[in-house]
């Protein structure tokens, strides 16, 4: 399995911050935001990992990461989003780089505590389809929420204004090859943008999406105060 982060866009939520580099270049706590997922990944075996950054800062990554040798990695590869085309859009760019194999991707501003090593040998086991991750929150109405049915997730709504559960699906996500052909077949939404949550209610359809509950913290720093909480989050781990 190949690892992707996704690490693009604009960032705007944390302007002016954002007005001089890339939002998963900002510090929480004592490390870029962007180390985080790197170390989600290699945490689970995931030695090929590609970067999909934009906007002006894409050089920075570079600077920054390198070759990855400080995640243990002989390489790190590079590709680059132009504009914001929504998160299934940066990743049909990674289209090339997974090579027909499945991939483990993660948002770049996903600070998550478990380990997924499990939950990668439960999607091997599952040999097609997709495996989302919930985590129980207080707004909800932030992220992709799950529908249920019986135990089974019937459908995800993007961003509801009265979300049916208090999930959020997280920003990661472990996807068999047949992603980016239905990638290819999604229309922008309102926001105009290729929408991650029509990827996973595609393969709702299919009946071949599965998910996991995550038992330790998790956020996304892609607020003010969310940003705020992660840093604190971290912190607390470390003492």
């Amino acid at each position: 399995m190949k690892g992707i982060v996704l690490a693009g866009g604009l960032g705007s939520r944390l302007a002016p911050l954002t007005e001089i580099t890339n939002k998963h270049l900002l510090p929480v706590y004592n490390k870029p935001m962007v180390y985080y997922p790197i170390e989600t990944l290699v945490r689970s075996g995931v030695r090929d990992i590609m970067i999909v950054t934009g906007g002006d800062s894409a050089g920075h990554f570079l600077k920054l990461l390198g070759n990855g040798s400080m995640f243990g990695l002989k390489d790190l590869y590079y590709t680059y989003q132009r504009g914001e085309g929504g998160i299934a859009e940066a990743l049909a760019l990674t289209e090339h780089f997974a090579d027909g194999e499945s991939v483990m991707v993660v948002l770049g501003d996903n600070i998550i505590q478990d380990n997924m090593t499990a939950f990668a040998q439960k999607f091997k086991q599952q040999k097609k389809g997709a495996r989302i991750f919930l985590k129980e929150v207080k707004d909800p109405e932030r992220f992709g929420v799950p529908c249920f049915k019986s135990g089974r997730i019937v459908k995800i709504e993007e961003k509801p204004k009265k979300p049916k559960s208090h999930f959020a699906v997280t920003g990661v996500y472990m996807y068999d090859a047949h992603v980016f052909d239905i990638i290819k077949t999604l229309k922008p939404s309102r926001r105009g943008e290729l929408e991650i949550s029509d990827v996973n209610n595609r393969y709702i359809q299919e009946g071949s999406l599965e998910y996991d509950t995550l038992s330790g913290y998790w956020t996304d720093a892609g607020t003010f105060e969310s940003l705020y909480h992660a840093s604190t989050l971290v912190k607390r781990l470390k003492k």
